[in-house]
């Protein structure tokens, strides 16, 4: 079992690689959003497509997430919005696309050559009310009660302690404010074998956990109106499978009960919280 420390530096690893490629290696690698082919990449057979989106700027696009969060997200004009693990830029710039030259986009990233490559991408378009932050989203460099709506897309299943991020999005929201998150959950249990492969929790597989759990953690957090706003099977093509189990292994998987599921989710922090979260001695932040 690797620490967290270590599972963190393996996801910052992977990503930094895929920073370092061209948009046209992303968009061309198999099983991307553009792709028709399949190869041996895990982390981009999830992706949505973005092109019709409002805001798209194809240099931010990488084809790493599994959904559409600022679709469902009811960002408004003038809005505040933090992006979890921002990545190239690609939801930020949708994001800002929809609050306009009022509003503000905050990314949050820990891959320091993510950070560098959305800040470019933010040079290019012109934006000045898009900043992107290098730091941890389970330790969020942001006040207290600063963002209107948090997004994010295929990246809390990433981080190791889920009750922790969970927490800190509750804090850096605005009492009323709201999250619109896609993410990975399980439902029934995969081969054990999957969670002690780097790859696949790299490529947002193995890191994820069941959905009723993913959802009892946001209740505990103290989020209200949970709500999944859309939902999809993720099927794992066989030659993918081959890289990591064998034709006995593929074949005891394929016909059991469990699935990969990519959900996007919505709940809302109360508008008034009783409970004094984050105070000293409070015990529930």
């Amino acid at each position: 079992m690797q620490t967290e420390t270590a599972l963190k530096e393996l996801v910052k690893e992977k990503y930094g690689q895929i920073a370092e490629q061209s948009a046209e290696q992303n968009a061309t690698s198999c099983c991307g959003a553009t792709s028709s082919c399949c190869g041996d990449e895990v982390y981009n057979i999830m992706a949505d497509d973005y092109t019709k989106l409002d805001g798209y700027h194809a240099g931010a696009d990488l084809g790493l997430g599994c959904g559409l969060p600022t679709e469902f997200a009811k960002i408004k004009e003038g809005d505040t919005v933090i992006d979890l693990g921002s990545g190239a830029g690609n939801d930020a710039f949708i994001a800002r696309r929809i609050v306009g030259e009022k509003g503000k986009v905050l990314g949050i990233d820990f891959t320091e050559k993510m950070i560098a490559k959305a800040r470019d991408n933010a040079a290019k378009v012109g934006f000045n009310n898009v900043e992107f932050r290098l730091g941890d989203i389970d330790d969020m460099p942001v006040t207290s009660n600063y963002a209107d709506v948090v997004v994010s897309n295929c990246v809390l299943n990433l981080v190791p302690n889920k009750y922790k991020v969970i927490s800190e999005i509750f804090r850096v929201l605005k009492p009323g404010a709201h999250f619109s998150i896609s993410d990975i959950v399980l439902e029934g249990h995969l081969p054990e074998k999957w969670k002690n492969i780097a790859e696949l929790y790299a490529g947002c597989v193995s890191g994820a956990i069941q959905k009723q759990v993913y959802l009892e953690i946001i209740e505990q957090a103290g989020f209200v109106n949970t709500t999944i706003q859309k939902e999809k099977e993720i099927i794992v093509p066989d030659d993918i499978l081959a890289n990591y189990l064998s034709a006995e292994e593929i074949a005891e998987y394929k016909p059991g009960a469990a699935k990969i599921v990519s959900v996007t989710v919505f709940a809302q922090k109360p508008a008034k919280d009783d409970r004094n979260c984050c105070s000293p001695g409070s015990g529930c932040c």
